[in-house]
This record gives C-alpha cells, structure tokens and sequence, in this order.
C-alpha cells in the first residue's frame, strides 16, 4: 500500500521552504540513485524540476525491450505564499508523483521491481503566482509551459499518465479521480479499456472519464480555453498521454489551501503503480495501434494541434 508513502510526501511537500533537493533527497534514501534536480527561473520566481527513474528488472536501463512509463505531475505550484499560507489544491499533481516514486523505491527494495522502467517528473514550487480562470482561479507558474514540457516529458517515455487536480471546472464532478481519452499526436482516442479494467480494480467502482475537447490539446499560448494543463504534455512527444485528473463534486480553485483529500491522491498512486506494472509487462495498452494508423491513412497528420498554430511566431 502507498499510504505512508503519500503521507510522508505530503509532509515533505506542505512547507513553504521546500524544494527540488529535499525531494530529491527523500527519493535517494528510499533507495532511487537516479535523480536529477534542474533550477529554472522565469519573470515571477523560479521552480525546482525534479525526475527519478525507477529502473525495471526488463527495462531499457538493464538492457532489456520493456518499455517505460513516464508519471508527470502537473501544477503550477505547490503553495500561493504569501498570499495563501500552506498547500494548495493544485499541489496534488507533484505529490501524485512523489508518492508514486517513494513507492515503487520501497517494491523495489522489497524484491518487488517492475518489469519496466518508470520516469517520475514534477516540479517543486511553494510560492507560485496565481491567475483568473473561469469558474474559479488557478494557480499560474514562474516558468512557461514550454519549459515545463522540456524538463518533464522524456523522450525515453514510451507511454505518459499526467496527473493533475482537475476540480476548477463543472465538466466532472466526483470526488476521486477520473482518466482521459488517449492524445496521441494531434489525435484524441478511444478510452483505453485496459486502463478502465485498471481504474475500477483499484477503486473499487465504476470507473470515471472526464471529457475533453480539441482546445484541450493544443498549446497554452494560442488564445483558446483550456480545461487546465493536465494534457499539455501531449504537445511535447509522440508517445500516447492519458490524464489522470484528481476531482471534486464542486468547483474548487486551485489556490484554495486545506482542499487536498490524501485518500483521493492514494487511489491515484495505486493507479499509476498498477498501470505500470501491467505496462512494463505488455499486459495494458493505451491505444489501438492499428486503429491508429487506420485513422492516419483516412484524415491525415493532425500533430499541427501540437503547435501554436497557423502565423504563430
């Protein structure tokens, strides 16, 4: 179970001094060696990336054709200081990923490695800006999408779950989590039906999927409505992404502080540690690659929505 995992990441993370070498040294004493903090500083501040790899027994890092698993967690920040004391909603994205690391160190240390690798990506900010949004606001970020997706979405990940609190919206309204359709180069997908058998084993309930439109795949920046940023990684790669959005019955901003249910953020750890378990094995796939290609051979390349567009600069 993952439980004391996310607890202790929660501690680690609810600070308004922590940052990406704290983190990183939590993940080296559970055992991880492969660990990278990069400090990048925008106009509003600056923020700690942070990435571990998790190596698999059949993974690339031993060698081996497994292919790997990138666990994004997506945010703006960790903490609104000083305009709001402690953590805030939008937090549950970076400690999904942290917890999810701590995790599969401790499998691993107990003779239960995966068969692939997993790449852990987030970033640890305690004192990011906020911004209007429409209904609630949302938490903004020092450093621009552009530089998030560059630090956080590796080439080595073959498959990406982006987990991000999705509550600032009325389109899904349940306390949980609930996944996306597959984005894959421009291309919104079926809903995988192995992650569907993975979400309903895990939660023990229907599973839930949240909808989203062809705005919601293009990049920040072009002037259109966003649902938020959790499939902005996406844009980034041409390996199938999923969002895995941490939800509430209610509207609830971004920047609000005392809104983070850690039994909600434990059921997605648990997901993303049984998807990559079934991944690295062959056993879940995200999308059908000969529909895939079908669907390319009859509308053509549609990864121009992986840009800013037509007269973009």
């Amino acid at each position: 179970m993952s439980w004391r995992h996310v607890i202790d990441a929660f501690e680690l993370l609810d600070s308004a001094r922590v940052d990406g070498e704290q983190v990183a040294a939590a993940w080296r004493a559970s055992g991880i060696t492969d660990v990278s903090v990069t400090r990048i500083r925008g106009e509003k501040g600056s923020t700690d990336f942070v990435k571990a790899t998790i190596p698999g027994t059949l993974g690339k890092s031993a060698g081996g054709g497994a292919p790997t698993l990138g666990v994004v967690g997506r945010l703006g920040g960790l903490g609104a200081r000083p305009q709001r004391i402690g953590f805030v909603s939008d937090g549950d994205g970076a400690l999904t990923a942290v917890a999810c690391a701590l995790t599969l160190a401790a499998m691993r240390q107990k003779g239960d490695a995966l068969p692939g690798d997993v790449i852990v990506a987030t970033h640890i900010c305690p004192n990011a800006p906020t911004q209007p949004h429409d209904p609630v606001p949302f938490m903004g970020s020092p450093v621009d999408m552009a530089q998030m997706n560059r630090q956080e979405v590796d080439g080595r990940m073959d498959a990406i779950l982006s987990v991000d609190t999705t509550k600032g919206n009325r389109i899904i309204n349940m306390r949980g989590f609930a996944i996306s359709p597959t984005v894959k180069q421009g291309y919104i997908l079926r809903v995988s039906e192995d992650l569907l058998t993975v979400m309903q084993i895990v939660t023990g309930r229907l599973p839930a999927v949240f909808a989203i439109t062809t705005q919601d795949i293009t990049p920040y920046g072009n002037g259109v409505f966003h649902i938020n940023s959790i499939l902005q990684p996406a844009i980034a790669t041409v390996a199938p992404v999923v969002g895995v959005a941490i939800t509430a019955e209610v509207a609830v901003p971004g920047s609000a502080t005392g809104a983070t249910h850690l039994e909600d953020v434990e059921s997605a750890v648990r997901f993303c540690i049984e998807v990559a378990k079934a991944y690295g094995a062959g056993q879940c796939h995200f999308y059908d690659e000969a529909e895939f290609a079908r669907l390319q051979s009859l509308y053509g390349d549609m990864s121009r929505l992986q840009t800013l567009g037509v007269g973009a600069s």
